[in-house]
């Protein structure tokens, strides 16, 4: 099953009386962007969050991890107050309120309310603890995250298809009306030549005319580039029924189905095939934008 690379997820825990909120959400993206936001008590975690959202079968796009934990009052936990980031704090509040001409109400209780000025003293074997208390709330949102982009990659597969069926259904008429062109330009050249002749009495060559028709419909014959097109929109649609990251590989069938597209409507002799064209380009189109999203 394809995925899309919009996704969200959301899980919040109360695990030892630690209160735990897990957001994840992600955008697309050429290649793998991992983005992890913590309290700073808890950084020694990072390293071990994004192999665990890899190992959930993240491919491709901008993934941005929120993580927040409120600690309780423990016994045998020390708080303290972190002084040299807490004066870099302050002094960029005095920045901030003269370079804008703020209104001075820099507090105690202000400055408070950022708690990464406060580091909690724990004991060297609470560090596995609070991963593990991490791992279980990061686990289930990822869970949520993976079936938000499942479920958004099935809707995307479903419309694309639509649009595959279209282009088809335009491939089939534009086959039917390639027969009606030569015949066309047949009718227009012997009407030409009886008008031409007419004044001399001589009689039209018909096996010129044949010849000449050859000629045209050797030309315009669109019989390869249509084959080619039906089998571009068979392997689409066998990349879409597939398992794994596909994203690059439809990218790569809709410059192939393009440019069929395009040599197509270079030979095109009638109003109708061009439409016919322009109207294949178009769902063409609108499928690259849609596979933007598939991982």
């Amino acid at each position: 099953m394809l995925k899309s690379m919009t996704g969200y997820g959301r899980a919040r825990q109360t695990i030892d009386g630690f209160d735990i909120t897990v957001e994840i959400k992600s955008v697309n993206n050429r290649t793998l962007d991992v983005s992890v936001k913590l309290p700073r008590a808890y950084t020694f975690a990072e390293e071990r969050i994004k192999p665990l959202l890899l190992s959930t079968g993240i491919n491709r796009g901008k993934v941005d991890v929120y993580i927040s934990v409120d600690v309780p009052q423990t016994e045998g936990e020390e708080l303290s107050l972190d002084s040299d980031y807490a004066a870099q704090y302050i002094e960029a509040l005095k920045k901030l309120r003269d370079e804008f001409g703020l209104c001075d109400d820099i507090s105690v209780m202000k400055v408070a309310e950022n708690r990464d000025i406060f580091t909690v003293k724990k004991k060297e074997d609470d560090l596995e603890a609070d991963w593990e208390r991490i791992k279980t709330v990061l686990t289930e949102a990822a869970e949520k995250f993976d079936s938000a982009r499942a479920a958004e990659g099935a809707r995307l597969v479903s419309d694309v298809k639509q649009k595959l069926k279209n282009i088809s259904a335009v491939v089939d008429d534009t086959e039917a009306r390639s027969g009606d062109a030569v015949k066309e330009y047949e009718e227009r050249l012997m009407k030409k030549l009886k008008e031409a002749l007419a004044e001399t009495g001589s009689s039209v060559d018909e096996s010129r005319v044949i010849t000449e028709c050859a000629i045209f419909a050797d030309r315009v014959a669109t019989d390869e580039e249509l084959v080619r097109l039906r089998s571009h929109i068979k392997a689409f649609n066998e990349t879409l029924d597939g398992d794994g990251p596909a994203g690059r590989n439809l990218d790569f069938w809709c410059q192939e189905m393009n440019r069929e597209a395009n040599t197509t409507g270079s030979k095109a002799q009638n109003s109708a095939i061009t439409a016919n064209v322009v109207a294949i380009k178009c769902e063409i189109e609108k499928i690259r934008e849609q596979i933007q999203n598939i991982e």
